[in-house]
């Protein structure tokens, strides 16, 4: 099933040679080419460009532990009934010379791709956790986003311009959620866990007020348990979604910024299919979630915790509800979308573009540039006009290469964890089935099973024996039990 992140840092061999089999196999690119490692060097090296000053802004950015790719850094603020978003975004288009050796290399990898022993970074680690990074106490070029919101926090203004910044601190999701729980932590601005709460709230409220619908996507860790391996969930806090919310609202921002331009690049989403709403409800029952026949897909995930595996199961099942995300590019000329639901990301129930990962996410560095140019006034420079016709085949085969990475080193893992299990019985409910078998969700383990077997009735809950599983291949298979 699709998982965010599957944590394994210390492999056992037969995990690693799969893993690396599987880069071999989708042609990842592991190492950078010496021209571009030098180019990034270079790049570090440079004296900061000559920005405004914004550093009196004390932004801190919000992260995993031990991130070291950071692309955001945030200051809220009250205004009258209102309040004002300072976003921070690290400036890589100061490092990457257009046409280089370096732009190349980036280009070629598209995304960073993440697995379960660590990450393949779309820049050189010179940049990506270095010079570029929002790293603490760190002078840093920026875009530097201002979102003014009302109190019921629509946006009332919005611009971006390139400014020198320096974050504060290098804060954890639990280190903001202790304090927005009753702890107190110094390192953590007083202000801050509040008014992250009150923005993350109101653009949830005008989210589903809109139709839209945000999932709290647990991350998937692989665990020690009686001398073997065990799949647990890490339950999302709410702080993750509350600052999710302020990168989703930049990132709605910028498309109002891009349409009024008419010009830039924007990520979109069709509308659920209904025979993949239906699959997902078969998939609730199998997993024991109530989902009441009158209740829409939206209504169902303010009852869903992900703390609780199966709920966290369900969670991971419903990324898959959408399909078919793209981008669309304005300004293109001939062949470019016209309907407005072919410019909307159907699960935002909005306009929206990706500009708040540029270390991460190719995309990013081209529709920052788009957005500052448009606040300023100025005509969109060159590089970023002959680049996006082209950006979003980059990002799909990119897109689809780490995506393949991710759902084969999570089948390599499962097969680690099923191992012991060979022979034995599993109960399940059949969620899909074409001409030549099914898929079967199990409630323990919570994983998605491939079964060979035509003719198995879907929606019925089945048992199905555990027959050929191994890690090298990544293969598990299962037959009606």
């Amino acid at each position: 099933m699709p998982t965010r992140v599957l944590h394994l840092p210390a492999p056992p061999a037969r995990v690693a040679a799969a893993l690396d089999s599987l880069r071999g196999e989708l042609d990842i690119p592991v190492e950078f080419p010496p021209a571009a490692l030098a180019e990034a060097a270079d790049a570090a090296a440079r004296p900061l460009p000559d920005l405004p000053d914004a550093r009196d802004l004390p932004l801190v950015t919000i992260d995993p532990p031990g991130s070291r790719d950071l692309d955001q850094a945030v200051h809220l603020e009250e205004d009258g009934e209102g309040l004002v978003v300072h976003y921070a975004i690290a400036d890589v288009a100061s490092f990457v010379t257009p046409g280089g050796a370096l732009d190349e290399a980036v280009r070629a990898r598209g995304v960073t791709v993440y697995g379960p022993t660590g990450s393949l970074p779309l820049h050189p680690e010179t940049l990506s956790a270095g010079a570029a990074s929002l790293l603490p106490g760190q002078d840093r070029p920026s875009y530097l986003w201002r979102i003014a919101l009302d109190d019921a926090g629509e946006v009332r203004e919005a611009t971006v311009r390139r400014a020198l910044v320096r974050s504060r601190a290098q804060l954890t999701y639990e280190q903001v959620q202790a304090v927005a729980d009753g702890a107190t932590d110094p390192g953590v601005p007083d202000a801050l866990p509040a008014l992250l709460r009150r923005v993350g709230e109101l653009r949830l409220a005008r989210e589903r007020e809109r139709g839209g619908v945000s999932l709290e996507i647990p991350e998937q860790d692989i665990v020690d348990r009686d001398g073997g391996y065990a799949l647990t969930f890490r339950a999302t806090l709410p702080v993750e979604e509350w600052n999710a919310q302020v990168s989703l609202l930049t990132g709605i921002v910028a498309a109002g910024i891009m349409t009024d331009a008419g010009v830039g690049i924007l990520r979109t989403l069709p509308p659920a299919d209904p025979r993949d709403l239906a699959r997902l409800r078969r998939t609730a029952r199998a997993l024991g979630i109530d989902w009441p026949a009158d209740d829409a897909y939206p209504d169902l995930l303010p009852t869903l915790d992900s703390a609780r595996p199966s709920h966290a199961a369900f969670l991971n099942q419903a990324t898959t509800l959408f399909r078919g995300a793209d981008y669309a590019v304005l300004g293109a000329g001939e062949g470019e979308p016209q309907d407005e639901e072919d410019l909307r990301h159907a699960a935002l129930a909005a306009r929206y573009a990706h500009v708040t990962a540029p270390l991460r996410r190719l995309v990013d560095r081209f529709g920052l540039e788009v957005c500052r140019a448009a606040c300023a006034g100025e005509p969109v420079p060159a590089w970023v006009l002959e680049a996006l016709p082209s950006l979003p085949r980059a990002m799909a085969r990119a897109t689809q290469r780490a995506g393949r990475y991710e759902r084969g080193a999570v089948d390599a893992v499962e097969a680690l964890v099923l191992e012991p299990h060979l022979g034995q019985t599993f109960r399940g409910v059949v969620v899909d089935v074409d001409d030549d078998g099914a898929r079967v969700v199990l409630a323990d383990p919570a994983v998605e099973a491939r079964v060979e077997a035509a003719g198995l009735p879907l929606g019925e809950e089945i048992t199905v024996r555990l027959t050929e599983v191994d890690v090298p291949t990544r293969t598990v298979r299962f037959s009606p039990g």
